[in-house]
This record gives C-alpha cells, structure tokens and sequence, in this order.
C-alpha cells in the first residue's frame, strides 16, 4: 500500500477548489523538482493522500486518491514534466497541523517533518492511519494493495 502527499498553496489551490472538481479530480501539475515528480511516477491508481495547505494554514485538511496515472503535465512544453490526477475523497474532520506532527513523537521521521519543502511526498502506511487518528478520521479510506 502507497500513501502521499501533496502540497498545495490555498490562494493558488485550495482545498475546496479541490473537492469542486467532483469525481473529475484535477491534474496535479506544476511540479518542477524531479523527487516529487519521481514520487508520483510511483503512484497507482485509487493511491490515497493528504491534502496538505501550505504557507497559509499549514495543516492536513483532506483525502485524495490518484485517479490518473502520470502523463505529461498540459501546462508546460516540456516532456521532463508529468503529474497525475488526484480527486478528492473525504474531509479531515479536525484539521492536523505542522505544529501538531511535529509534536508527535510517532511522526519524528514523516517526510512532512525531514523534507517540508518537497510538494509531493510519500508517507507510510503508520504515519498516515496516525495522522488519520490525530485528525478524527475514523476508518480512514485505504489505498489498495
């Protein structure tokens, strides 16, 4: 099982511009740093995430699911850039915040922690049901096998 996450700047993309693109999802384009690029060539389909605002906020507020495998990202012609879609599946009933990881001694390694500035990071199966609990999701969405 595969879990991610995925940052995003609410006054670019916010968490409810994500959920109004319904079951369409929306192309998670713009990345231009070959880790976070590489990580989402990794992902499968039905992939679960967080939704993660960054600079304002700064906190977990959504699941999301990979529902388009990597292909080239429409915003750029260049074919060293790709991106997947994700679409959104559930709120985070209690917002977890950067203030709040990093307080928990069970998240010391999550790549939120060690890696902040990567957009699109990968996060164990611990850390997500963890972060899940921290937030009041209960019987959080799973990524398949």
């Amino acid at each position: 099982m595969a879990y991610w996450l995925f940052k995003s700047e609410p006054f670019k993309w916010s968490w409810e511009m994500q959920k109004a693109r319904g079951d369409a999802g929306e192309q998670w384009d713009g990345i231009r740093n070959y880790q976070a690029r590489n990580n989402m060539r990794a992902m499968k389909l039905g992939d679960k995430g967080f939704f993660y605002h960054s600079n304002e906020g700064l906190e977990v507020v959504g699941i999301v699911e990979v529902c388009e495998l990597i292909h080239p990202d429409t915003t750029i012609d260049d074919p060293r850039w790709e991106c997947v879609d994700i679409r959104a599946v559930c709120d985070v009933p209690k917002p977890v915040t950067l203030k709040d990881v990093k307080a928990n001694p069970k998240l010391a390694q999550m790549s939120l922690v060690t890696s902040m500035r990567l957009s699109v990071q990968p996060v164990t199966e611990e850390e997500y049901l963890e972060v899940c609990r921290m937030g009041h999701l209960e019987n959080p969405p799973r990524s398949p096998e």
